[in-house]
Formats: structure tokens, C-alpha cells, sequence
């Protein structure tokens, strides 16, 4: 019997007196109560040597018509309070914390007083289970320097920051969260192996994204990544332990309470949702969340927190005979078939949509703008050379893998924006037009003028796009330029390209458009397009950052990045010294606008010093919709369960400890009452997973959205 199931059967046999028993404070000797309302359940949790500080205790209704969850975090006295339950449900409540195994599951209902007690952990291994990924995954060892360079199986043109970039926030670790208990074992269902080494080779040739999983490790890093694999998930599976073990939640952190609900499908993937309008977070307040399911499906998911309902809704394309989004030339991280059988799903297609949705934006008028395919991949004749289009004309564009799809909510229509370059996360910007910008544009800037579509419903004559272009040489405008790759010529500027825009920032006061760019192939940094000039500057992160994958712009104009080298990384234009523009400002001319913040969590052997935690995105709280302040940046903790806020100098952990395994891709804050206090604000996102079904609960798991709230102290109610 493995630890969770062991986990399992000791708390339901000590459950099975109690569960379906009304917990009320008519029990003798107990602690005194705390102040709670007809919607509230509170009490205290102890232990045996007393009150159990900053320990989760989690509510869980099955009679909503979805599944609901809500936890809090207990105070220094061990007291608690569960706030604003939807009534005449009955409650599975529980404790869950670092140094103990779950609590008996008992029932109550809003308006109780129910005492718990603490379980402590009969020994390491059993305490070890709660602990977040990072503490598992961080037992995985890295290959020393010597052994880059040529001089070992590691091809020659992979570098230990290359490998360390790799491990962190791209490759695997981009799109699943590793380390915990299902990715740390070997599920069995693969059958059997000679080794574990053997058993990750089988294991990520799975699926429909088997090809590209197999490519990457196999083929660019020269199969070397699956002795490491293997060596981690053997001594795992011997008992090794990990090294550091986790604080619990202190200050601030025991503020936090989280709802969670089950929506999507147990198949189905949710990379991201949405709830508001950035710029204006009261837009769209207490209404529905609309999720974006990239690969997995065309039926987006809407959550109406409010009635705890999910329905869905078919994302349509242009082009009735457009294909299905999966494979090259469309998208090379996914095809149409499973490559190897899953050790869950088997031969089954679990995938299969066309408008391969990956991420949404609310504009003020509450509409939901997706960056989705409504056509295959070819461009239409105006985005080609010949055209007329002022764009094509200057830089012509033949295909683009995603485009803008609108839905009004009110009307249930959509509308279809037929971009000539392709889309991956939207922002409006703060200008007079509402422009639309977009990353996954490759070679370029591109924008939507909504205003003029507003007003004509021409999506040719509303967009444009222009390439990336250095002013080398120093005269304020776009001249002739050098293509990528080549070196400075005098008298001409220099057009760069890589792997292209992946975060968005559009600038909140002077027009100008940030991107983190070059995440996969390229020098990754920040690249800065005027739209005026139509002329473009880029900062090349510095070694000891490795690398930048999602980012915001803060209030300022201080641009915020989640770092491959395990921290939070700033960039301040202001604090340049070289001129921004001329022969040398190609990249590496401004190091001194950088520094880092390091994300909580432990590094990985011989890199104590830092952090493995691989953060996916970044985002800015401009508006305080959270409860922390205004201008905090708010970062992924993707191997934590959670988030992480950067607050006074300080990080703050947000993390989500039900069901273990919650792993975002972006966040989203939203104002439904500015007049509410803590309760008329919050943090949203979703558990972003490929695979859903890796995370507590197994098979069968549906992805979670959830709210994160953070009040004034652990007894507000």
C-alpha cells in the first residue's frame, strides 16, 4: 500500500464514528468559542501539546452543483474561522498542516462551533506527504560544471544555465507541476522496467504531447535529463526523504482564505481564466468566470461563483472546415493522436478542439476578448506580399497560428477579429483607441485598434503589426535595417528575432509596449515598441538571471519578471546609464536596471543559495483587488501550491493546500465591491495542470478555480 492510500485508510477508518455526525459546542471542555455568524464556522484546532498554529482547516460540500471547498489558516491560539458559507449544505471539515496527517473528517454546517484536533505525523515520511513539490522536487540532483561543455553526454551546446533553465520554468516544468506524489513515483500502469531511468523514457512519450516530451529530452538534451529522472524517482521510491522541510504559514499568511471549485472536465485542462478588466477591476463584479482551455477542448468553462454552477459554452470557428490545432505546422507541442498509450486514459484521445483558446482578457465593456484560431493556419491574401495593407506592405506575414475571437455574454454572440499575426496573451492598453496588444506575434508587435472595429467591424483595417527593430544607429526612426543574427552595420538599424513576445505589458502612462520575450529560442529579456516610432529596445536579462518567462508592468513603469534562476526579477528603464539607442544598445548595455528577488522554497544541491521554485507568471496588483496593497507584484508558485506576493521587501506565500498539486498559469484580480472591505476583493485563477489528473485525487480530478481573499486578521468574518 503506498503512502496515500495509507494516508487514506487511516483517516476514514478514524472518521468513520464521527462523519454524519453534527459537531455543535455541546461538548464538555471544550476551548472557548470564537465569534462566529450564521454563515461562519469556527472553533479551535489542538494538538497534544496544545493549540496548533498556522494549520489549515478546510470545509468540503458534494451538495453544491459543483464541488465547493474553503479553507483558512488558524491563528497563534490554534482558532479559526470559515467565513461566508453557502448555508443548509452539510460540511466534511478537517485539519491539514506541516507536522501532521489530515484530521478525521467531520460534518457540520454553517453557524456551528467545531472543535478539531490535530493528528500529529507518526513519522517523517508521513509528514513529508503534505509538503509542497518543491521540497520533493529539489532531492532531483543537477549535473556539476564539469560536466558540461563537450566533456560528458550532455551535448556541447547545452550549458548548465541552459539545463538549469530547463528545469526550472520551461520544458516540463511549464506545463506540469513536478515533485508531487504522482510524478515523484512511477505510476503502474507503464508496466515494468529495468530501471526507473527506463520508466521515464516510456512515461513521457505519452500522450498527445509524447513527440514533443520525447524530443526535447531525447533529442536537445541528448537523453540525459532521464539518468536524472531516474535517479530522483529510485531513491524516492527507497525511502529517501527530502532534506528541508517546510515552515507553516506565519504574519500576513494566516490571513489568507481560499475558495475552491471544481469546473472543466476530469479530461479537460483549464490553462487559464478570467474575471475582470485590468484596467478597470469593478467590471463585471460577482459575475461568472470564463476559463480558457487551450489543447484540451472547445467548450469553455463558466463558473457563476454566485450559484456554484458550471456550464459550457462552444468556442466556434470562421472557417467551418478549419482542422483541429494540434501538430506542426499549427502547434508542435501537441498532436492529434497519443503517441504512447497513457497509463490513465490508454489509447484514448483526450484532446480534440479547433479553437485552441489560450487565454482571454474582459474589456470595459464586458466582453471576453480570446486569443483563439478561427481559421487553419494560412493567412488570408491582405497579410501577404502584394497586398495593400500598410502593415503587409512593410513586413508581410503568411501565416499565424491563433487569432481574436470576441464573446459578448449579454448577447451570447461571438466574433471573429482575423489576425495576421498570431495571438497568445492579450492586453488592452491605456490609450484612446482601447488597443488591443498580443504576445506569440513572433517577428513582431501586433494590435488591434478596437475602437475603429467598434465602429466599422473591419478586423483589416483595425489591425497592424511591424517588426522589431533596434535603432543602431541612433536617429530616431526605422531606416534599413540588418536581418536577425547578423552584426551592426553603420548607417542601418538591426532587426531582432528569436522565440518572440510571451508576456504582454502594455505601459500605463506613456504608450509605449513591454514584452518578456525569447523564453524557448533566443537571448531572453524585455523588449520595449513604440508604437509611435514604431522602433523597439531590448534588455538582455544577465547571467545570473538565466532566463524570464511570464512578466508585468507595475504602476511605475518597473517591469516584473518570474526568473529561471528561482526569482523574481525587476527591471527599471530609469536606472540605465549607456544611451537606450545607438551601436552598443543591442541587449547588454543596462545591467544595472536588474535585481532579483528570490522565491521562497530550497535550491537544488550545490545551488542552496537560491531557489528551485519554477514561477510561470508574474502579474501586478495596480488596484489592491487582493487585500495586500497597491502595485504588488504577484508571482506564480508553481512548486509551492500556490502564489507568491512580493510585499514591503518581504515574499508572501499564498498557498493553496487542497487538493495538493495546484499549479496556475496566470491570475486575475477583480473588485465586486469597493465598498466591502476585504470581502469585495480578490485573487483568481485556476489550477492550470495538463494533467489534471496528477494532483490529489488522481483519476477523476476536475481542474479547481479558485479565490484567494486576504482579510485583516485569521478571526475576520
Amino acid at each position: 500500500m503506498n503512502l496515500g492510500r495509507a494516508l487514506f485508510a487511516f483517516t476514514m477508518t478514524a472518521a468513520a464514528g464521527v462523519l454524519g455526525t453534527s459537531v455543535g459546542p455541546s461538548y464538555a471542555q471544550q476551548p472557548a468559542a470564537v465569534a462566529i455568524d450564521n454563515d461562519d464556522i469556527g472553533g479551535v484546532v489542538s494538538g497534544p501539546n496544545g493549540p496548533e498554529a498556522g494549520v489549515w482547516v478546510i470545509a468540503e460540500t458534494t451538495e453544491l452543483p459543483t464541488k465547493f471547498a474553503k479553507i483558512v489558516v488558524t491563528d497563534d491560539q490554534g482558532r479559526y474561522v470559515i467565513p461566508d458559507l453557502p448555508r443548509s449544505v452539510n460540511y466534511a471539515i478537517w485539519v491539514r498542516g506541516y507536522g501532521l496527517v489530515d484530521s478525521p473528517k467531520l460534518r457540520a454546517k454553517p453557524g456551528q462551533q467545531v472543535n478539531l484536533t490535530a493528528v500529529p505525523a507518526p513519522n517523517e515520511a508521513a509528514a513529508a506527504h503534505y509538503y509542497s513539490a518543491i521540497y520533493w522536487y529539489t532531492m532531483m540532483k543537477i549535473p556539476p560544471a564539469k560536466d558540461f561543455g563537450g566533456t560528458t553526454e550532455i551535448p556541447k551546446e547545452i550549458t548548465q544555465d541552459i539545463w538549469r533553465q530547463r528545469m526550472n520554468n520551461v520544458d516540463c516544468i511549464g506545463c506540469h507541476q513536478l515533485g508531487q506524489e504522482s510524478t515523484r513515483t512511477i505510476p503502474g500502469g507503464f508496466g515494468e522496467f529495468n530501471s526507473h531511468e527506463e520508466a521515464w523514457m516510456r512515461r513521457v512519450s505519452s500522450g498527445q504531447t509524447g513527440e514533443w516530451m520525447v524530443n526535447r529530452l531525447a533529442g536537445q538534451m541528448g537523453g540525459v535529463p532521464f539518468k536524472y529522472f531516474g535517479d530522483w524517482t529510485d531513491r524516492v521510491a527507497k525511502g529517501e526523504l527530502p532534506k528541508e522541510k517546510p515552515p507553516r504559514p506565519t504574519g500576513i499568511e494566516r490571513n489568507v482564505v481560499i475558495s475552491s471549485w471544481e469546473w472543466a472536465t476530469e479530461k479537460h485542462f483549464v490553462h487559464d481564466l478570467i474575471s475582470s478588466d485590468r484596467r478597470y477591476p469593478t467590471v463585471n463584479a460577482y459575475g461568472p468566470l470564463y476559463g480558457a482551455n487551450e489543447y484540451s477542448s472547445d467548450d469553455m468553462p463558466i463558473l457563476d461563483p454566485k450559484t456554484h454552477r458550471v456550464t459550457f459554452s462552444k468556442m466556434p470557428v470562421a472557417d467551418p472546415n478549419a482542422p483541429e490545432s494540434f501538430g506542426p505546422p499549427l502547434h508542435g507541442t501537441a498532436l492529434l493522436n497519443p503517441v504512447s498509450p497513457s497509463a490513465y486514459w490508454g489509447e484514448e484521445k483526450i484532446w480534440s478542439q479547433r479553437a485552441n483558446n489560450h487565454n482571454s482578457m474582459f474589456d470595459k465593456k464586458g466582453r471576453v476578448w480570446l486569443a483563439a484560431a478561427v481559421r487553419g493556419i494560412e493567412n488570408p491574401a491582405y497579410c501577404r506580399k502584394g497586398s495593400d495593407h500598410p502593415s503587409a506592405k512593410a513586413f508581410p506575414l503568411e501565416r499565424s497560428g491563433r487569432q481574436i475571437t470576441v464573446f459578448d455574454p449579454k448577447t451570447q454572440k461571438y466574433s471573429f477579429i482575423d489576425t495576421c499575426f498570431g495571438t497568445h496573451h492579450p492586453q488592452f492598453g491605456y490609450d484612446a483607441d482601447d488597443t488591443l496588444w498580443t504576445s506569440g506575434t513572433g517577428p513582431v508587435a501586433g494590435w488591434i485598434n478596437t475602437r475603429l472595429w467598434d465602429e466599422t467591424g473591419d478586423a483589416v483595417k483595425a489591425q497592424g503589426w511591424a517588426p522589431f527593430v533596434l535603432d543602431t544607429n541612433g536617429n530616431g526612426k526605422v531606416d534599413d535595417y540588418t536581418a536577425p543574427g547578423k552584426p551592426v552595420e553603420a548607417g542601418k538599424d538591426m532587426r531582432i528575432a528569436g522565440s518572440g513576445p510571451y508576456a504582454v505589458m502594455p505601459h500605463p502612462t506613456d504608450g509605449s509596449v513591454w514584452y518578456t520575450v525569447n523564453v524557448f529560442v533566443g537571448q531572453p529579456g524585455f523588449l520595449r515598441f513604440d508604437p509611435k516610432t514604431k522602433l523597439s529596445e531590448f534588455y538582455a536579462i544577465p547571467k545570473e538571471g538565466i532566463g524570464v518567462r511570464g512578466g508585468d508592468i507595475d504602476k511605475n513603469g518597473v517591469l516584473w519578471g518570474s526568473g529561471s534562476n528561482g526569482s523574481l526579477i525587476r527591471f527599471d528603464r530609469t536606472k540605465c546609464k549607456a544611451p537606450l539607442n545607438g551601436p552598443d544598445a543591442t541587449g547588454n548595455h543596462c545591467p544595472e536596471g536588474f535585481s532579483y528577488f528570490k522565491y521562497p522554497g530550497p535550491g537544488f544541491e550545490g545551488l542552496e543559495n537560491s531557489s528551485a521554485e519554477a514561477s510561470y507568471y508574474t502579474w501586478v496588483d495596480h488596484h489592491n483587488t487582493v487585500g495586500l496593497g497597491e502595485n504588488i507584484p504577484i508571482s506564480t508558485a508553481n512548486l509551492n501550491d500556490g502564489f507568491v506576493a512580493l510585499k514591503d521587501g518581504q515574499m508572501v506565500m499564498l498557498r493553496i493546500p487542497y487538493p495538493l498539486g495546484f499549479f496556475a498559469k496566470g491570475l486575475d484580480g477583480r473588485i465586486d465591491d469597493p465598498n466591502a472591505g476585504w470581502k469585495g476583493r480578490g485573487l483568481w485563477s485556476s489550477s492550470g495542470d495538463r494533467t489534471p489528473w496528477l494532483m490529489e485525487g488522481g483519476k477523476g480530478s476536475k481542474p479547481r478555480a479558485v479565490h484567494i481573499q486576504v482579510r485583516p486578521d485569521p478571526l475576520a468574518k
